[in-house]
């Protein structure tokens, strides 16, 4: 089931939210029962066939933990480090056999000539995400952080459905003591409002926006897969395309997580915050699906030795981190691509961060340093995207080929004044020409506006977390929250909430899924 489908908005969500408050007044352990077993619903509804992979994850992982907080408290660090060790084991075991015991096998067959075979392995939504959230209960566990042991609430902790298919990664000390509290089982007006109008924003930004441009990536990444030679303009739209997309349907996504969430008087914590307004490849990271970062940093860079054994040590646990996450996020080798680029970038940038204070010392940096770098990080940014999208790295070197201008510059004919700009740029000595581009990405000539718009929404419009600052709609705030626009509880933004969540509802003529279901 999926956030932006009829069947979720008119069924699924008001049904549980009214039993949800209606059971909390007689009990709140049988509130947070019904929603433990909504969430299980919800993620049956995919495959129900999954529920009991999900379910038996839950039961292992919690009896695993309840054993290691044992052995800890009673001073027994050789069984807890056992047992930690079998449970995160067996957990990675399970992953790896459902996203990558495919990948392996082919891989293997290709390199080693062999004619390995197995059943073709549907991959159970959510996997990775309810796997990294247990196996940081398991080290939490074992470091003496957990300090509760309800099994519906540890249940809860992990299906709660508006985070259990594409994150945000969560803590059980995060989560845990909020359902412990009375107050989430007292619905609140303020949650309520807060709730619908942090859904609506991102449940217009996912199907209008990110829908809305994403008809003009799948022809130019489609051509490049099937060897077509693409033109520099074809390639750039259908990059920057998808850039934005991506971007869009990420943020759409974790803006609803927060905004269900909210809803029953849980806050989750911040996933997106504007990483495309990043003057740095190392801020994007604080920016960009920030939970996964902290746990990427905190249970496997500070693992490896994070910076503590000098620069060359540090430059190599930042490689193996990004290759890693790079895996994480499907088995591919253009995934893998994408973690080693973006590992060469914090390199780079780390490098770049000493030098210099070598040179400059602590000055503050200034706005065309920070424009710079901006653009900079966005171009290095875009250029990983396109590893991430294409079928193969074949297809994305030449689409990047592409962008670089090996095929020529084309301005298809359908855009808004392309024979003056062709005549343009044909004056001051480019080869263009004017035609239909190969992928026929454009026959309205409508990518342009879409791009100029998103981009002007991404960088100078305020995130949903900045807008609704005031109400701390997410467990953190933004660090930067100054501007213009500011929502509060009056009739103004509620008659703009609901002309947002309209058209949103208007341009719902098909369930699309989110680009982060399938890692």
């Amino acid at each position: 089931m999926l956030f932006n489908s009829y069947e979720f908005i008119f069924f699924f969500l008001p049904i549980t939210f009214a039993a949800f408050f209606g059971i909390a007044r007689y009990s709140r352990q049988l509130a947070a029962l019904w929603l433990f077993a909504a969430s299980l619903f919800f993620y049956g509804w995919w495959n129900p066939a999954y529920v009991g992979l999900l379910v038996g994850s839950i039961l292992f992982n919690f009896a695993i933990g309840t054993a290691i907080s044992r052995e800890h408290k009673r001073g027994a660090r050789l069984r807890s480090r056992l047992l930690v060790w079998i449970g995160i084991s067996a957990d990675l075991v399970l992953l790896a056999y459902y996203k990558y015991a495919n990948f392996f096998v082919s891989n293997a067959n290709e390199f080693l000539d062999t004619t390995w075979h197995t059943e073709a392995i549907i991959l159970p939504l959510g996997i990775s995400f309810f796997t990294f959230t247990q196996i940081a209960f398991l080290v939490d566990a074992y470091r003496g952080e957990v300090k509760e042991s309800n099994f519906i609430h540890y249940g809860l902790f992990v299906t709660y459905f508006p985070h259990l298919i594409a994150g945000p990664v969560l803590h059980h000390k995060e989560m845990m003591p909020q359902f412990a509290l009375d107050r989430t089982y007292r619905l609140q007006w303020d949650n309520l409002s807060v709730g619908l109008t942090v859904f609506a924003i991102g449940l217009f930004k996912k199907v209008v926006l990110a829908d809305g441009v994403a008809p003009f990536v799948s022809p130019v990444f489609g051509a490049a897969a099937n060897g077509a030679s693409l033109t520099l303009l074809e390639a750039w739209c259908g990059t920057l395309a998808y850039t934005l997309q991506l971007y869009f349907d990420f943020s759409g996504y974790s803006d609803m997580a927060i905004g269900l969430s909210r809803l029953f008087g849980i806050r989750l914590p911040l996933n997106f915050d504007s990483p495309y307004k990043a003057a740095s490849i190392i801020d994007f990271w604080r920016r960009w699906h920030m939970t996964l970062s902290r746990f990427l940093r905190d249970y496997l860079y500070f693992a490896l030795g994070g910076n503590r054994n000098g620069p060359v040590m540090r430059h190599a646990n930042l490689m193996i981190t990004m290759l890693l996450g790079g895996l994480w996020h499907g088995a591919g080798w253009t995934f893998v691509i994408w973690g080693g680029l973006h590992g060469i970038y914090l390199v780079i940038n780390h490098a770049w961060r000493r030098f210099r204070i070598f040179i400059a010392g602590k000055r503050p940096v200034g706005g065309i340093e920070r424009t710079a770098g901006l653009l900079l990080t966005f171009l290095a940014v875009m250029l990983g995207w396109v590893f991430f999208r294409a079928k193969d790295a074949t297809s994305a070197l030449s689409i990047v080929k592409a962008m670089a201008g090996e095929n020529g510059l084309l301005i298809p004919s359908s855009w808004p004044g392309a024979w003056y700009l062709n005549a343009a740029l044909d004056r001051i000595g480019f080869d263009t020409s004017l035609g239909v581009p190969i992928s026929q990405f454009d026959p309205a000539g409508m990518a342009p506006y879409w791009i100029i718009a998103l981009l002007a929404i991404a960088w100078t419009m305020p995130n949903t977390q900045e807008f609704m600052a005031r109400f701390a709609p997410a467990l953190e705030q933004p660090a930067h929250t100054r501007g213009l626009l500011r929502w509060s509880p009056h009739t103004g933004w509620a008659l703009a909430t609901g002309i947002l969540g309209a058209l949103a509802l208007l341009h719902m003529s098909h369930v699309s899924e989110f680009l982060y279901f399938q890692f």
